[in-house]
């Protein structure tokens, strides 16, 4: 553990931790959505076929990364925030952070139409990496659909378990005490080691709205990976959730009764 603490977390030139995330599309049309990326500046085409690297240039030069001190661009080489791929009608965006993800969805939300691509899901890891550490060679080594597909599966079922149960209690106390007690446990629970989040999209909803569920669910996550690495083996989503709460509301000046 005292190495641990003495070696920092492998980060990305962007200053947030390295965690593994790829985007999967569903896409409605090939021709279409090749067109449409293919117009912007900061999209270029690479030698190997249906594939493009997104760099942080032309329409995307105002993108924010809260954890950036340092990092100064260079016109001449642009930094590559992540890159696309195209297999069959599957499109996938992998990147090498959650703060980048989190920044790409709503990014191409606004630029491709829904009826061309549409977000389906993330999947990503929950950890990060030491800088010395040996990484796995591409997603596929570290992400594997079948345990994906489970645990987003048990997931769902367990959340429509709960819904039964809060629709069909007497009281409304008590479905909330129902839902109080799911959510507790949920939050208690250890995360896997790679994790499936499923996006819910309805359509002409303002998309900073709709993705603010999954910058929340990412950041959750991102503390808890950060705050195990330096030794706080017992820290939770609850932990997290609340440390949240206190940032938000804490700067707003509000205060949280119980």
């Amino acid at each position: 553990m005292f190495d641990r603490l003495q070696k920092p977390f492998l980060t990305v030139e962007t200053g947030e931790a390295y965690q593994p995330i790829r985007l999967t599309y569903t896409l409605n049309n090939k021709d279409s959505f090749i067109q449409a990326i293919e117009k912007l500046q900061c999209i270029k085409k690479n030698t190997t076929p249906n594939s493009w690297t997104w760099y942080w240039m032309g329409e995307c030069t105002d993108l924010h990364f809260e954890s950036l001190d340092s990092f100064r661009k260079n016109p001449e080489h642009p930094m590559r925030i992540g890159t696309f791929s195209l297999r069959e009608d599957k499109l996938f965006l992998n990147l090498p952070s959650f703060k980048r993800a989190c920044l790409a969805v709503p990014f191409f939300y606004k630029i491709v139409s829904q009826d061309i691509a549409s977000i389906h899901f993330a999947d990503f890891i929950n950890k990060v990496f030491a800088i010395d550490e040996k990484l796995p060679h591409g997603f596929t080594e570290l992400l594997k659909e079948e345990e994906l597909d489970r645990v987003l599966h048990q997931r769902i079922e367990d959340y429509h378990k709960v819904k039964e149960q809060c629709e069909t209690a007497p009281t409304a106390e008590e479905a909330l005490t129902i839902l109080s007690n799911y959510t507790e446990e949920e939050g208690k629970k250890r995360l896997p080691y790679a994790e499936r989040y499923a996006f819910n999209v309805i359509p002409e909803q303002d998309s900073d709205v709709i993705f603010l569920a999954f910058y929340i669910y990412l950041h959750g996550r991102e503390l808890v990976a950060i705050k195990r690495w330096f030794g706080q083996a017992g820290y939770s989503l609850n932990d997290a959730t609340d440390e949240m709460v206190d940032q938000v509301f804490g700067a707003l000046g509000i205060d949280i009764i119980d």
